[in-house]
């Protein structure tokens, strides 16, 4: 089985590579297995990390428990029997399961989407969804693009560190600061960038290309990691390993 795996894995990886000749059906059957076998991956790893645990089990759950309210428990209670009252239910302890519909209704008009007919529906899911999305990631965001980045800004520009020493320590502190203004001065726009002020600017575009440049690369680098994984198995786990091993 291993090596089926193996083989598989070459193959569908010549298709992916056999893009850079041209388009061609065996690119496109690769690429949909991709998305597919993507798509499958995530919902059984969302059904059962999140749909699962967090809606169909707490309202079998509800429905458990309910069944059981009034029920005596027959319980051994250091080698004694002992019968004990059935589970009660208080406001609060309702209320938890019953806010499960929410969710659980937005999920069954997400769906809606499948039927032409029904598909507006779908629209009022999606809205919640990218909704609370927005507001949770804009706090994740705030918290580290923001606070953290002013945090780290409003600190002693002379200090020293045990790994750079004093005098690189107080210069890469001078550079964040002279960064920050000027790349921000870049952005006002309600002053002509003229003067003293323009010269400020220019030095803020110098800072931004550079900080864009420092991404776009490490995102190329990322690219070019993954290109060497797959070279490195078609070469050594595949052609070396399997066939002229």
């Amino acid at each position: 089985m291993e090596t089926i795996g193996i083989w598989l894995g070459a193959l569908l990886t010549l298709c992916i590579f056999s893009f850079l000749y041209k388009d061609n059906p065996f690119y496109k059957f690769a690429e949909h297995m991709f998305v597919g076998v993507s798509a499958g991956y995530w919902m059984g790893t969302y059904f059962h990390n999140t749909i699962y645990p967090k809606l169909i089990g707490k309202i079998g759950h509800f429905f458990w428990e309910l069944a059981h309210k009034n029920a005596m428990v027959v319980a051994n209670v250091n080698g004694e029997t002992v019968r004990v009252q059935g589970i009660s239910f208080d406001f609060i302890h309702t209320l938890e399961y019953v806010l499960l519909i929410i969710p659980l209704v937005f999920s069954v008009l997400m769906l809606m989407r499948i039927f032409p007919r029904f598909s507006w529906m779908s629209r009022y899911g999606v809205s919640l969804m990218v909704g609370t999305g927005a507001g949770l990631f804009l706090i994740g965001y705030l918290k580290s693009n923001v606070i953290q980045q002013v945090a780290g800004l409003l600190k002693p520009v002379v200090e020293h560190s045990a790994e750079y020493g004093t005098t690189w320590a107080t210069v890469g502190n001078l550079i964040l600061i002279v960064g920050t203004i000027a790349g921000l001065s870049y952005f006002f726009f309600s002053k002509a960038h003229k003067g003293a002020f323009g010269v400020m600017t220019k030095v803020g575009i110098y800072f931004l290309m550079v900080s864009f440049g420092a991404a776009f690369g490490y995102t190329i680098m990322a690219r070019i990691s993954l290109l060497i994984g797959r070279l490195d198995f078609l070469i050594n786990t595949w052609l070396l390993g399997t066939i002229f091993g």
